[in-house]
């Protein structure tokens, strides 16, 4: 040691020796700037501060060897030889940069001992191979053990040295490893001077030297060089410094000034280590009530008792970064749907540091999301559950979805309906599946321009396409505004069939199954139109049945629809080529035949009454009566010759004895007066045609009066006086009895109303008024708005008003009589259910038709009628009234067996009423 000091005081200037221990110190400085300015630089940029701090301190070295040796003085001229000296400098540049690479780039202390290493060996040969630069008149002589502490004192302090500069970021640190690094090459320097000894030689003067003049030029250029760089360093790596405070300043206000997400950092153990303004307003905890406690707070109690946050953050740990979405936990308890990414920090050891943590609020996104999802299971649940197949394509005409009707109806495999496949191969595939390769190879053309026709014009109807028995499809595609299309498929079999079944039953009777009304008239106009051309004849049989409507009151419906079926099995199996058979109404038929010959059509009409000889299930058989009518003979149009049928079938029903009838010339007139009778009286109410007449009704007891019967009458402008036995008839058959029994009651009722005396006023109520749901309802408007009691209206039915809906009738009987108004029975004893009609319904008054009161002196049967009626209504408690009342005997008949009371013409006849008294009721009488 004490050698060192001797060589640094005896053969050195000191100055030169201050002066290279300056320049170190520069270089050492400049070196630890590079090292601190390239760790927070770029890759690229960290190469260039590298090498250049590599530059910097391996020429400031360079020059510190040399203006030391400047300062020696060993007594001797000496001199630089000049390949040496640069070899020496490019030496320690070398290493250096190198070193200062594996410092920069390496991790770990291995890195930190390799580089001081090769920094040290680079120093320690620069300053070796320096000296043997030198020339002089002397010989040098190496002390071993200094030269070995030479080399120790450069390697071994650059370890610390480098440490400090790299790992270290305080001013302190930075001196000291500026320091300790001048300490090193200062040490080698003076302990390798010191290992030299000069043994006086005589010098070459052959070779090229520097002078210690020019190698102080150098030397002086070198260290301002060394200057220059020191310099822009510090300026550089304080303008990095304050760029990076103020970027962290500007990174921590925009981290604490953002508030539409959570921004903040968590330990190592997964603490919260700081908490910005975002989080503050997502979750709701302030800075104080968060910092430092763990993740686990923001998340579900069961996503904590399966560990979630821990996983999180051991995923994060081990790849860097995790991301994920959930549930979280507001302060308040309220949930948001979150999206978390936690992210990892290290040192440059690769010690995790902590985690960056990232969240925001996604609960609209994810509502919106899972609109967008529950619209797409919608949209394929509807496409899915189309009665249509549907095929979208996209412009290139591949197929883009199918839905799975498509698949169902084509029998074809999920594989074959992929996305990408071609339309025409698709529809190959589809017929293929249906119908065969070769029958679809023969049709694909005409059905690919068919559907191509329907992708141009949107007027043209589906195409239809028959595959085979058990499918027929519609097909027809539609453009989109991208160039794509949507072809549609419907699978119309069923539709076929009920097309098939409704044209069927269009055409034809349900019950029977033969041809109706419809079909008979397309059968007669086609026959018709060849008969006239080939000069033959058509004949139309128009057939009603006897006793039908007698078969379904007796036997019920049922009963009805089995004759109905036995006829209609009966006439299809007897009818032959050029005949047809048709069920034109409830009890009605009608056939038809073209025929030359008369002998064939009474054949005919012998088949057809033949197969018409059904049973109606008691053993009696059905009859029917036939009207026949010929083309061009009766009738020119099939319109004609249907009605002249009927006119004839109406002819042989009215003949007793007589079932079947020819039309004749006169059969008209009848029928045309019926269709006039039924045309006026449309008009009859509003022309004021009608009027009413009443007949008195008086007590056989007390012989006083006891009401009038109101009766209708019709005064025609041009026909004179309608009989009711004509008008009404027709009246109940066109409906018109509706608005003209209203009229007679509330017409009955008023001019009742203004009477003097109480006497009651009956009025006749039609079957067809009967079955009217708000008759009783218009009984009570009618008596609320006349005035006239309840008591004293009596109304009038016939048993035939029971017959078809008994049930139905006597319900709006007995809700009539609870309104006080009285029901007689009119027309007694000429039904077959009188008795049974008596016990089903309280009547008030039994009425004995006139009929038999005329022929009871004549007739005994009718005179032991009319003592049995009688005697029925006293026990029964029910009074009984006598019609048509003519004479004095039929007068003291009634009298004789106890008749309650009468009318007829000895009492009086049907007149207007005047308001007489019962005096002049007893004149007229």
């Amino acid at each position: 040691m004490f050698d060192i000091l001797f060589c640094i005081r005896d053969d050195h200037d000191i100055r030169f020796v201050l002066l290279a221990a300056a320049i170190c110190l520069l270089s050492t400085v400049t070196a630890v700037l590079m090292i601190r300015q390239s760790r927070s630089a770029s890759a690229r940029a960290r190469l260039g501060w590298t090498v250049s701090g590599g530059f910097a301190t391996g020429f400031g070295i360079w020059a510190t060897h040399f203006v030391a040796m400047l300062g020696y003085d060993p007594g001797i001229i000496v001199g630089y030889e000049v390949a040496r000296t640069v070899g020496s400098l490019l030496v320690v540049l070398a290493t250096t940069i190198a070193a200062l690479l594996i410092a920069t780039r390496g991790q770990g202390a291995r890195a930190l001992i390799v580089a001081s290493v090769l920094a040290g060996s680079g120093f320690a040969a620069m300053h070796y191979v320096g000296m043997a630069a030198l020339e002089m008149p002397a010989l040098i002589r190496w002390n071993v053990g200094y030269l070995a502490l030479s080399i120790v004192l450069a390697v071994v302090p650059l370890y610390p040295a480098l440490a400090l500069a790299r790992f270290r970021n305080s001013l302190a640190s930075g001196v000291s490893a500026a320091l300790v690094m001048t300490a090193a090459i200062v040490g080698l320097h003076f302990s390798g001077m010191t290992a030299i000894d000069l043994i006086p030689s005589r010098i070459e003067g052959s070779q090229t030297l520097l002078s210690p003049t020019t190698m102080s030029v150098l030397i002086s250029l070198a260290s301002a060089c060394l200057l220059t760089l020191c310099l822009a360093g510090i300026i550089i790596a304080q303008r990095t410094r304050a760029a990076i405070r103020a970027s962290e300043m500007q990174f921590g206000a925009l981290i604490k000034g953002i508030s539409d997400c959570a921004i903040y950092m968590l330990d190592a153990e997964g603490r919260v280590a700081n908490w910005n303004a975002g989080a503050q307003r997502l979750k709701g905890y302030t800075p104080d009530e968060i910092v430092g406690q763990s993740l686990c707070g923001f998340y579900l109690p069961e996503e904590c008792a399966a560990g979630i946050p821990d996983q999180s953050l051991a995923t994060a740990r081990e790849t860097g970064k995790f991301t994920g979405e959930g549930w979280r936990v507001r302060k308040d308890g309220t949930r948001f749907w979150a999206h978390v990414s936690i992210e990892r920090f290290c040192d440059e050891q690769g010690r995790i540091l902590g985690f960056a943590k990232i969240t925001r609020d996604m609960t609209r996104l994810k509502q919106d999301q899972d609109q967008i999802a529950e619209a797409r299971r919608h949209r394929d649940a509807a496409l899915n559950h189309m009665h249509q197949g549907l095929c979208l394509f996209d412009a290139k005409g591949r197929l883009v979805l199918a839905n799975q009707r498509f698949a169902e109806m084509w029998s074809l495999p999920e594989d074959d309906c992929a996305p990408g496949t071609g339309a025409m191969d698709l529809l190959r595939q589809a017929m293929a599946s249906r119908i065969g390769e070769a029958a679809a190879e023969s049709q694909l053309a005409r059905v690919w321009t068919r559907l191509e026709d329907s992708l141009h014009d949107a007027s043209l109807p589906p195409f239809v396409l028959e595959l085979d028995d058990e499918l027929v499809v519609a097909m027809s595609s539609r453009p989109m505004a991208d160039g794509g299309w949507v072809t549609t498929i419907e699978d119309i079999t069923a539709r076929r069939r009920s097309e098939e079944q409704i044209v069927h039953m269009a055409l034809h009777d349900g019950l029977t199954g033969l041809p109706n009304r419809v079909s008979l008239n397309r059968w007669l106009d086609s026959e018709i139109v060849r008969a006239a051309a080939q000069r033959r004849q058509v004949a139309v049989i128009a057939i009603d049945l006897d006793r039908f409507k007698e078969i379904n009151d007796t036997h019920g419906h049922a009963a009805g629809d089995r004759v109905l079926e036995q006829i209609g099995t009966g006439l299809m199996q007897v009818l032959e080529r050029g005949e047809i058979a048709a069920r034109v109404g409830g009890d009605e038929f009608a056939v038809a035949k073209h025929f030359s010959d008369p002998a064939e059509l009474e054949s005919f009409v012998e088949r057809i009454s033949h197969s018409l000889a059904v049973s109606d299930g008691e053993g009696a058989v059905v009859g029917a009566s036939f009207g026949i009518a010929t083309y061009p003979g009766d009738a020119q149009r099939r319109e004609g010759l249907l009605n002249n049928a009927d006119l004839a079938m109406y002819r042989a029903k009215a003949s007793p004895g007589e079932t079947i009838c020819y039309y004749q010339a006169g059969m008209d007139e009848e029928a045309r007066h019926r269709r006039q009778i039924a045309n006026e009286l449309r008009h009859a109410l509003a022309r004021d045609e009608f009027h009413l007449l009443y007949q008195p009704q008086r007590s056989l007891r007390t012989n006083q009066l006891s009401g009038y019967e109101a009766l209708l009458r019709w005064r025609h402008p041009r026909l004179g006086q309608v009989s009711p036995m004509e008008f009404i008839p027709i009246a109940e058959q066109t409906g018109e009895i509706i608005k003209i029994g209203e009229w007679v009651l509330r017409a009955a009722c008023a001019e009742a109303a203004s009477w003097p005396s109480q006497d009651k006023v009956a009025v006749n109520l039609s079957p067809v008024q009967l079955l009217q749901p708000d008759l009783p309802e218009m009984v009570a408007s009618i008596l609320l708005e006349t005035g006239l009691a309840p008591r004293r209206l009596e109304l009038e039915i016939t048993e035939t008003a029971l017959i078809s809906e008994k049930t139905r009738a006597l319900h709006s009987l007995r809700r009539i009589k609870a309104l006080g108004v009285s029901v007689a029975m009119d027309d007694f004893g000429t039904g077959y259910s009188s008795l049974d009609t008596l016990h089903s319904f309280p009547f008030d008054k039994i009425k004995i038709d006139k009929s038999f009161l005329l022929q009871s002196g004549e007739s005994p049967q009718a005179h032991a009628i009319i003592r049995a009626v009688l005697a029925l209504g006293r026990s029964l408690g029910i009074p009984v009234l006598a019609e048509g009342v003519e004479t004095m005997d039929q007068l003291q008949l009634l009298v004789d067996e106890g008749c309650d009371e009468a009318q007829g013409y000895l009492f009086g006849r049907p007149a207007p009423m005047q308001l007489p008294g019962e005096d002049q009721v007893a004149r007229r009488a």
